[in-house]
């Protein structure tokens, strides 16, 4: 597998699952016991095996379009990324709790991956068969990552507390930077 691919497939991960990030965090500081640790490992993996489901069945409609076209699917992610700064700056502190039990943390993590879907689709797109492969593979390791790192923010709350505050402004910003690249062909 090409090293490239490899560090832009972890890259992509990275910058667009900040916010699950943060929601693992929670998950895990609320899960009680062995089994709660894994009903959030088991939400998280369901939620966004439907993420990329429905990202590589775009990706495979998207590679029916003429190859100067695919690019341009660019624009999806940096629309998500304006659309994510403008949410960010009217942002309301009063969220609802996360939802608990395997499902419900499924159900969280795909309404949360509408940013992953737009993003990932034209990537997918652009990069083939062997490429896709490659990034499902990686985004995989990548939730298995997650969900560690997520436990061990869980324990620190300090750490928790900075990714919440900065979250959302890394996120706008890598959206239309990742866009950005697709629209002038880097994937």
């Amino acid at each position: 597998m090409d090293l490239g691919l490899i560090g832009r497939a972890a890259a992509m991960f990275a910058v667009t699952n900040v916010d699950d990030l943060v929601l693992l965090a929670v998950f895990f500081g609320r899960a009680a016991g062995r089994r709660g640790a894994l009903d959030v490992v088991a939400g998280q993996f369901l939620g966004f095996a439907a993420i990329l489901g429905v990202s590589v069945a775009g990706a495979l409609g998207a590679g029916l379009l003429p190859d100067g076209l695919v690019r341009w699917l660019g624009v999806l992610p940096v629309l998500l990324g304006i659309r994510a700064a403008w949410q960010a700056w009217h942002a309301d502190d009063g969220e609802p709790a996360p939802a608990a039990g395997v499902l419900g943390i499924a159900v969280v993590c795909f309404a949360n991956g509408g940013d992953n879907v737009g993003v990932y689709v034209p990537a997918f797109a652009a990069t083939g068969p062997g490429g896709l492969a490659g990034y499902v593979v990686v985004f995989l390791v990548g939730v298995a990552v997650w969900c560690a790192a997520g436990r061990f923010l869980a324990t620190r709350p300090g750490v928790a507390r900075v990714l919440a505050r900065w979250g959302h402004v890394v996120l706008p910003v890598v959206l239309v930077a990742l866009g950005v690249l697709i629209l002038v062909g880097a994937f």
